[in-house]
């Protein structure tokens, strides 16, 4: 069985905010330490959820950095952190397995622009607030020289659906900026079993890598009683994330039994007729979804990383519907099949 929440790695770093680049000692002061995850989907975001909670119950300050839709959502979750804007990638699908590919690579050049404006925001910021150290979720400009620096990950190796030559120059590209923080985090279990398989589990790893086991951001409810509810949890980026919300939407005015349709979206229009087996939320906290993920019968979402850690966390059932041509969660879907 997978530990989770296995955050050693998170302690060890903590005490080495000690240090700062040249050596010297610092004050064992209250350190104030910068969260920023990736804006593709809520995932990111919620899997930093047990990394503040243990910064917070080690004395530490941690500071959370996204747009506003994260800090949204992490203003629900804690009441008493501190939270900063950041421009978010705002990277959008396509409406097609193939067009998802022709989409991510059009936007390239601005994913790139983005990484440098980050790092620069970085360089900035840092000087402003005097921040003791940096834990980036997948954004690859938030490294600093002179300040201990982490990149959380679970996609070591990168699935590109080109082949195995272009996934081996991605990946290239993609360790030399791994190895631009000062250690590489992936949630999941070093060894077997393990929830991301090949993605995280490559033949060569960076050398700054480490595992700190599975995250989630929920806890198992002592006493919780499976029913027969059915939970659909939709994540994701736009415009695949509407697009399966319509499709199961038509599906439910034919179901009849209780349903819990959680949009995952602020921003999403709820539609005109609800029927009354369905309970309608656009977006839950840790505390809100923790009872209707504990109890339902059958959950429907998407194969993201993060809602497979907080499944796994649950021992739930779920069928998995991958966001069409994301290889990622194509490639997890399968996995976990087998």
């Amino acid at each position: 069985m997978m530990k989770m929440m296995a955050l050693f790695p998170v302690l060890r770093f903590i005490n080495a905010f000690t240090f700062v680049k040249i050596g010297k000692l610092q004050s064992a002061k209250c350190k104030k330490i910068l969260i920023a995850p990736l804006d593709w989907g809520l995932g990111h975001t919620t899997r930093c959820v047990p990394i503040i909670r243990y910064l917070l119950s080690q004395e530490q300050r941690p500071v959370f950095a996204g747009n506003e839709w994260q800090r949204n959502f992490i203003n629900k979750t804690f009441s008493n952190i501190e939270t900063i804007h950041l421009d978010g990638y705002n990277v959008r699908y396509g409406k097609t397995n193939s067009g998802f590919l022709y989409s991510l690579l059009l936007q390239v050049p601005r994913i790139y622009k983005t990484i440098r404006a980050e790092h620069k925001w970085l360089i900035e910021k840092a000087e402003e607030e005097k921040f003791d150290g940096i834990i980036s979720d997948n954004r690859y400009g938030l490294f600093h020289p002179d300040i201990p620096s982490i990149v959380m990950t679970h996609q070591l190796e990168i699935q590109s659906g080109m082949g195995s030559m272009a996934d081996k120059s991605l990946q290239k590209v993609h360790y030399r900026y791994l190895q631009r923080f000062n250690e590489c985090w992936v949630p999941d279990a070093a060894g077997s079993p393990n929830l991301s398989g090949k993605l995280g589990h490559p033949n060569t790893t960076p050398s700054n890598t480490y595992y700190i086991g599975l995250l989630s951001q929920l806890d198992v409810m002592a006493g919780s009683e499976r029913d027969n509810s059915l939970l659909i949890l939709l994540s994701g980026p736009e415009p695949q994330r509407s697009m399966l919300s319509s499709l199961l939407w038509e599906q439910l005015y034919h179901y009849t039994g209780t349903v819990h349709f959680v949009e995952g979206s602020n921003e999403a229009v709820p539609p005109k007729d609800i029927p009354e087996h369905v309970r309608y939320h656009k977006q839950l906290n840790r505390t809100e979804l923790l009872p209707l993920l504990s109890k339902a019968g059958m959950v429907i979402c998407r194969s993201g990383y993060s809602t497979l850690m907080d499944l796994l966390r649950l021992k739930q059932k779920a069928i998995l519907i991958p966001t069409p041509g994301q290889t990622e969660q194509e490639y997890l879907g399968r996995y976990l099949h087998e």
